[in-house]
């Protein structure tokens, strides 16, 4: 089977093209809706949602990407809205036994709900960092806004964000030297988004020496 995409409409676009780029990484990213200066310390204000158009950009500056598109009714994502808001947003690495979880919270709640609600999740402080972190993930990405970009006739929009502070468990670490730390990618067990409903998790990595 060979496809135009010139022939297909835009619905079978993001069909054939979350079918076929497999595995992608998740973006679970938690945002504020309360103004900076104005913070309660509630969980009640923070919005978390998964983003699988998800990607590292560059290292310097230290760039993260996630492409968010509208909410069913057109409008504005939460997400969005709150990083054009404050400028700061948590990412986190999802595990495989949080796969519920994560589904639960790409649920379409109106402004201001927060998925914590109605969740086991939990939040803790992220040093050094305005915004906490969730309690369950082992990686934890503190995000400020680097730059926003609008594309297509819908559009979707591309947010980019530099990561300012990284946190990562004791428990996923196989070396904590900062000149070459190493993750155990097998503890971590990162959950990944297939197509449709479909996810899966890592099998054992293995390892392959680069040719020089």
């Amino acid at each position: 089977m060979q496809l135009n995409f010139s022939d297909v409409s835009t619905s079978q676009r993001y069909h054939l093209m979350t079918q076929t780029i497999i595995p992608r990484p998740i973006a679970w990213v938690l945002t504020s809706s309360e103004n900076e200066n104005n913070k309660s310390g509630s969980n009640e204000h923070y919005n978390l949602a998964p983003f699988s158009y998800f990607t590292a950009v560059s290292s310097e500056p230290a760039l993260l990407m996630i492409s968010v598109g509208k909410k069913p009714n057109g409008e504005p994502k939460d997400t969005l809205t709150n990083v054009l808001k404050n400028k700061k947003m948590v990412i986190h690495i999802a595990s495989d036994k949080h796969a519920e979880l994560v589904t639960q919270t790409a649920a379409t709640l109106a402004y201001g709900e927060s998925e914590l609600t109605d969740t086991e999740l939990t939040t803790s402080p992220f040093e050094n960092f305005a915004l906490p972190r969730l309690s369950q993930c082992d990686i934890a990405y503190g995000c400020e806004l680097y730059e926003i970009k609008e594309i297509g006739d819908i559009p979707q929009t591309l947010i980019f964000v530099e990561i300012k502070e990284l946190y990562i468990s004791d428990s996923v670490l196989k070396s904590n030297k900062l000149e070459r730390i190493n993750i155990d990618a097998d503890k971590v067990k990162p959950l990944a988004r297939l197509g449709g409903g479909e996810y899966a998790s890592i099998t054992t990595p293995f390892s392959l020496q680069r040719p020089k």
